[in-house]
């Protein structure tokens, strides 16, 4: 499966299913983009689709009608920065085509947003997105927020993400072997996010008025959030494994560890892990970085600690989510995300997926794709 932190890297691999051998997907995907809002016109909205495309590498965007577009110097205006934005139809809803690419849908309200074409450390040419939790990025007043994707020939994967941030609801609809929808807030979901953020002390800070919340691994790096937070969850986790062994079931095989030396150590050939610190669990990376036969125990750990499932629970992972985020000191940014959802699934942290609590959903045969922004209050 290709999940969200594949979707980040610009995955071109087909993921293997349980599935007799698709045909191949069409080379072009119809969108519809559908404005119930509520309270912002058409007029005020504005598109973007901008990512890499994987049979060259190089960095595209998107016309409304499929075109991808190799990113240049070339693009950046007198400002400065590149105008990639595909508007809103005048009325009703917007139709815009989705070519083989990994990348993201970017949506503005209110004003554009920026991007700028940089040459990367490879001497190529890259794009700078926004990001709207640093506050110098020219950006961050800006209303807007983004879906992911990899469109290739196995098929359509794609998630609504908050791993970073959250700002306009928005819901995916997929349609192909199957109609999927994922991601659709409850009723006054959005309004009820910021408040139930807020109402938490140390996650206040996350709440940039009424633009977005940031995630509290970006509260971190912007000095907004404690560093140190989540440490006395983990130091029990650590102290509790010294003497008890941690059992984690992956792709069908049980891996056993306990924490000797100061580090995780489990059997069957993969790595010992060492002490996360906070950052290291909000952004799962550093101690808990996914990679190679030990990834899934990577996920597993990660998503664990972010729910707070580890020290009540020695086999994971935990599939039950009323068993999640049940203590005082956890990631409430996920926790608050995931009740203000119809299906009580979001992605709130890179390792959202385990045990398939995230928004990702896939079609090995898409026919179609409604990306859907959703009302900002009331019924959603």
């Amino acid at each position: 499966m290709i999940t969200r932190r594949a979707l980040l890297a610009g995955a071109a691999a087909t993921p293997v299913l349980a599935l007799a051998k698709p045909a191949q997907a069409a080379t072009s995907l119809p969108m519809t983009v559908v404005n119930h809002t509520f309270r912002y016109a058409n007029s005020q909205i504005w598109l973007y689709v901008v990512g890499t495309d994987q049979a060259t590498g190089n960095q595209v965007f998107a016309r409304a009608d499929g075109t991808k577009v190799p990113v240049s110097l070339s693009h950046n205006g007198p400002d400065g920065f590149a105008d990639l934005s595909i508007p809103l139809a005048a009325g009703g809803d917007t139709r815009i085509t989705l070519p083989w690419m990994s990348g993201r849908v970017y949506v503005s309200i209110g004003q554009k947003i920026r991007f700028r074409v940089v040459i990367d450390g490879n001497g190529r040419p890259a794009l700078q997105h926004p990001a709207g939790w640093v506050s110098s990025d020219p950006s961050y007043n800006v209303l807007h927020d983004f879906m992911e994707f990899t469109f290739n020939s196995g098929g359509m994967f794609c998630n609504t993400t908050m791993v970073d941030m959250f700002s306009i609801p928005m819901e995916l609809k997929l349609d192909g072997r199957t109609s999927q929808v994922s991601g659709t807030l409850v009723p006054n979901g959005r309004d009820q996010i910021f408040a139930g953020v807020a109402a938490q002390p140390a996650f206040r800070n996350l709440v940039v008025g009424d633009l977005r919340v940031i995630a509290p691994g970006h509260g971190i790096d912007s000095g907004l959030f404690s560093g140190s937070y989540l440490d006395p969850y983990i130091n029990d986790v650590w102290n509790s494994y010294t003497g008890r062994n941690l059992r984690v079931v992956a792709n069908g095989v049980t891996y056993t560890g306990r924490v000797q030396g100061g580090q995780f150590v489990f059997d069957r050939g993969i790595r010992s892990f060492a002490r996360p610190s906070t950052r290291d669990v909000f952004y799962c990376n550093g101690a808990l970085h996914s990679e190679g036969i030990s990834g899934p125990i990577a996920a597993i750990l990660g998503a664990a600690f972010n729910r707070t499932t580890l020290l009540s629970h020695p086999d994971q992972p935990v599939t039950d989510r009323s068993q999640y985020y049940r203590t005082s000191l956890t990631n409430h940014y996920a926790r608050v995300l995931h009740a203000n959802t119809r299906s009580g699934k979001a992605y709130g942290y890179p390792y959202d997926d385990v045990a398939d609590g995230s928004t990702y959903i896939e079609d090995t045969a898409p026919t179609a794709i409604r990306l859907r922004l959703t009302p900002f209050n009331d019924a959603a």
